[in-house]
């Protein structure tokens, strides 16, 4: 175990350069403590490890240095084809870059991995856009991406919610979520998100910025998704569901919302149970709770239940008038 470590530590201080003993903690899921005894162990097997102390301080090998590690388990060699995934990387117009690196990486593993490789390629597929969505391709992606590499600044003018505007920003890096691509840049000092779909013009600009070096992008990102999923949902209602309605409810909801979810008390005689959910504003928590029909009864908040009641009110009327039309018959395709 310890072995595999090292390695790890190795191949990664020659991949990135400067590493401090934090990060390599973290990815290696050990203490601090561990990873220094680590490096004293790489120091005293020759391996010309230099520690830099300060802010911007880390570990790092001697310039030049470089391992001779060319040997790639099977799993290793087949988990090297899983990057490979084409949607994205033809959005970024990299396709036919990637399938060339495919096809050198593929001559350059030893050839009883090479099955295990095509088996990874032929089942493994990857479909980010949510069911019955279609993925956005936006024409200012490869744009975005090449001055998100080349570290070049863009003028832009974006449609947001409200109104058009013109940014100057600094892109800092690319996600792509549930089939929509999004740049995170800085503008003013801050990082912000911008969905590419909504850019209308782009300029690449001449000049180059300086990468903030402790910027972190995925975790820009986690902690982001986790501060909108609770602003989205700052409010609470409580509701009671039939044994259908507690199905559909962890079907449709939102995975913030459904991991909040909590019931309360034992189901009556006809499996009904009362839980409590996080919500957003009494509009959106009426059209969330409107998909789950007669399978759900808002008690709290009493506006929630009163707007819910006026809606199912509305709507019942609206129908009344429709079926009571001469020649309209009964539509029988819902199971309840």
């Amino acid at each position: 175990m310890r072995a595999s470590r090292l390695l790890s530590i190795l191949t990664t201080l020659q991949a990135r350069g400067r590493v401090t003993a934090t990060m390599l903690a973290r990815d290696c899921e050990v203490s601090v403590r561990t990873i220094y005894r680590d490096i004293d162990a790489l120091s005293a097997g020759g391996i010309p490890v230099y520690s830099e102390r300060g802010s911007e301080g880390g570990y790092r090998l001697l310039d030049g240095y470089r391992t001779r590690l060319n040997g790639l388990t099977a799993r290793e060699a087949e988990a090297l084809f899983m990057i490979g995934l084409a949607g994205p990387a033809a959005d970024l117009g990299l396709g036919p870059v990637m399938m060339a690196a495919q096809a050198k990486l593929l001559s350059a593993v030893p050839e009883p991995f090479r099955a295990g490789a095509a088996r990874m390629r032929a089942r493994f597929h990857l479909d980010a856009p949510a069911w019955f969505a279609q993925a956005e391709q936006p024409p200012h992606l490869p744009l975005v991406a090449g001055a998100v590499w080349e570290q070049h600044p863009i003028r832009i003018r974006y449609r947001s919610w409200k109104a058009e505007k013109q940014r100057t920003l600094e892109p800092l890096g690319l996600v792509l979520k549930s089939g929509a691509w999004y740049l995170v840049a800085r503008a003013e000092g801050a990082a912000r998100t911008y969905r590419i779909a909504r850019i209308l013009d782009l300029k690449v600009l001449d000049q180059r910025f300086e990468r903030p070096s402790a910027f972190d992008l995925e975790a820009y990102w986690r902690d982001g998704t986790r501060r909108l999923e609770a602003d989205l949902h700052r409010n609470q209602a409580t509701i009671r569901l039939s044994p259908w309605g507690q199905k559909m409810l962890a079907t449709l909801a939102m995975p913030f919302v459904a991991a909040a979810t909590r019931f309360e008390g034992e189901a009556d005689d006809d499996g009904w149970r009362v839980a409590i959910l996080p919500v957003g504003s009494i509009a959106q928590a009426c059209a969330d709770l409107l998909r789950l029909g007669a399978d759900a009864e808002v008690l709290e908040p009493p506006e929630l239940r009163a707007r819910m009641a006026r809606i199912v009110g509305e709507m019942s009327r609206l129908y009344e008038a429709v079926s009571d039309a001469e020649g309209v018959r009964p539509f029988r395709g819902c199971s309840q």
